[in-house]
C-alpha cells in the first residue's frame, strides 16, 4: 500500500475520529496509533478495522526507504555520482540506471520508487 493509499484509507475511515480526538497530533504512524489506541472506545467500527492497517503500511514504507540507501549504496555513488546520504535525490537516477542489483531493484520496489 502506498502513502497515498494508506493516508486516503485512513481520512476516510478516521478522518472524523482523528479530528475529534487526535487535534494536534503529528501525522507520525507511531503518535496516531498511540492517539487512536487511547480512543479505542470512540473510533467506529470501519476505523476500528482500517486504522492498524494503515498505519502498519506507512512504518513499512518508511523502513523501506531507509533500507535503500543500504541497498543502493554502490549505485548511488558509483552509477549516479550521488550521496547517500541524500538518497531521495539519486532515486529517478536509479530508476532508469541499467547495473543496478536486484538487491536494489527489490529495495526501490519496497520502498514504492518504482
Amino acid at each position: 500500500m502506498s502513502f497515498g493509499d494508506a493516508s486516503a484509507l485512513l481520512a476516510k475511515s478516521c478522518g472524523a475520529e482523528i479530528d475529534a480526538n487526535c487535534r494536534g497530533v503529528n501525522f507520525d504512524a507511531n503518535r496516531m496509533r498511540e492517539c487512536l489506541s487511547r480512543n479505542t472506545d470512540a473510533l467506529s467500527p470501519q476505523c476500528r478495522t482500517d486504522y492498524l492497517g494503515a498505519l502498519d503500511a506507512i512504518q513499512k514504507r518508511i523502513a523501506a526507504r531507509i533500507t535503500v540507501a543500504n541497498a543502493c549504496t554502490r549505485e548511488i555513488v558509483k552509477l549516479c555520482n550521488g550521496s547517500t546520504k541524500e538518497t531521495s535525490k539519486s532515486v529517478p537516477c536509479l530508476v532508469t540506471m541499467h547495473g543496478v542489483s536486484r538487491y536494489c531493484l527489490q529495495a526501490m520496489d519496497d520502498a514504492g520508487y518504482r
